[in-house]
């Protein structure tokens, strides 16, 4: 049992769990992620390490509640744990090689882009971080962000904080700007960008015009997240690869957003199902038919 020591909401139906997890934290790297179980009957489902601290042995995951699994997490407090922790998986990414790095992130996306982050600044590159969100109310990790970053930047849609826009609208501001600063200045030499598909796409596109690196996470459905169930197939440069061996980290300028976000539509209507199921909302199906033929 993986204990949880403590929880935040963080926003509305966004919450912050730490969790006990020596063994995982001590090999933990940014880019990785979890698959967590709550219960014998509950689904596997994918996690990123939003942080984790090798001292104290404990790993931070932020939950959106979205469906019947990430509510069923979200309704878990202190003191109670997961059945399963499965991790680190997939590949972490390289730090140590860039001077100055524009990190985005849309929505929960600054869960995942944290680490990275971090661990780029730890690495005494220089950081620009651009969160987004709909609203001042959802937007998360804002003071975590501000400690690392040498600039936070900050859209939402309504403009209740920061720029009303969004996050390509300031993007493209300094990458206008980082063409023409002089030569003993620092040039942006990689963007990361994490949130939304959409977004990601948006920022992909961006950046490709202006010939500067950049990569993305993807989020796709996962099963096992070792490669064997071929759900999670994504591609990347005309290839097929596995986000869960290959990634979840890619070239975002290879990334094919458009199949990517076919696929996430798949089983909206199943989930939909469950939850209502879950609520008590769900009506047999056949319990009507037998009605009906009375």
């Amino acid at each position: 049992m993986y204990q949880i020591l403590e929880k935040e909401v963080l926003a509305p139906q966004i919450t912050s769990f730490i969790i006990d997890a020596p063994e995982i934290a001590a090999k933990a790297e940014p880019g990785h992620f979890l698959i967590v179980r709550v219960s014998e009957k509950s689904e596997r489902i994918p996690l990123t390490i939003a942080d984790f601290n090798r001292k104290q042995g404990t790993l931070r995951i932020i939950v959106q509640e979205v469906g019947f699994s990430s509510k069923e997490i979200c309704n878990l407090n202190v003191g109670d744990g997961f059945l399963d922790v499965v991790g680190p998986l997939g590949n972490h990414i390289s730090t140590e090689r860039y001077s100055l790095v524009v990190c985005v992130g849309g929505g929960l996306g600054a869960a995942p882009l944290y680490p990275k982050a971090k661990s780029l600044s730890d690495n005494d590159t220089t950081v620009i971080s651009i969160l987004g969100a709909k609203s001042s109310e959802m937007l998360i990790m804002e003071d975590e962000f501000k400690n690392i970053s040498d600039q936070l930047l900050i859209s939402t849609d309504d403009g209740s904080k920061g720029k009303q826009g969004f996050v390509t609208d300031i993007l493209q501001e300094l990458l206008d700007k980082n063409k023409n600063i002089s030569e003993d200045e620092k040039k942006i030499d990689l963007v990361i960008a994490i949130g939304p598909m959409i977004m990601m796409k948006s920022v992909a596109e961006l950046t490709k015009g202006y010939g500067i690196k950049t990569l993305v996470s993807l989020n796709s459905l996962m099963v096992d997240g070792t490669g064997m169930c071929g759900g999670c197939r994504v591609t990347v440069g005309g290839e097929s690869k596995f986000a869960c061996v290959d990634g979840p980290v890619f070239d975002g300028h290879q990334v094919d957003f458009e199949e990517q976000m076919r696929r996430q539509n798949f089983y909206k209507e199943y989930e939909t199902e469950a939850l209502n199921h879950a609520g008590g909302e769900h009506k047999c199906h056949l319990e009507q038919q037998i009605k009906q033929e009375k």
